[in-house]
């Protein structure tokens, strides 16, 4: 059982910057794969970045290549999201999910979700 939680949304001007954190429970961290998903109001929730066990592969959406960054510290079970020149589309609930062996894209993949942080970004 892993249980996540993210920190670090809120409401920041449109070129501003935001770090997500998600930390899990658990000894196991770095036996998953972790994703950053976010949802919009009324669309489906969507894969941001994902990253492998050891931190060493990363994977990012089109819309965010070259201004978010994912990275893990398996010493303190804590996966991050840095996000660099937010745009308003960059609206939504961010979430971390945690999958065993490797990460995907698809959302139904993955075993535990955190409860999602918000963030908003105004123009």
């Amino acid at each position: 059982q892993v249980q996540l939680v993210e920190s670090g949304g809120g409401l920041v001007q449109a070129g501003g910057s935001l770090r997500l954190s998600c930390a899990a429970s658990g000894r196991t961290f770095s036996s998953y794969a972790m994703g950053w998903f976010r949802q919009a109001p009324g669309k489906e929730r969507d894969v941001v970045a994902r990253i492998n066990r050891s931190g060493g592969v990363t994977y990012y959406a089109d819309s965010v290549k070259g201004r978010f960054t994912i990275s893990r510290d398996n010493t303190k079970n804590t996966v991050y999201l840095q996000m660099n020149s937010l745009k308003p589309e960059d609206t939504a609930v961010y979430y971390c999910a945690a999958v065993q062996g490797i990460s995907t894209t698809i959302p139904q993949s993955y075993d535990y979700w955190g409860q999602g942080t918000q963030v908003t970004v105004s123009s």
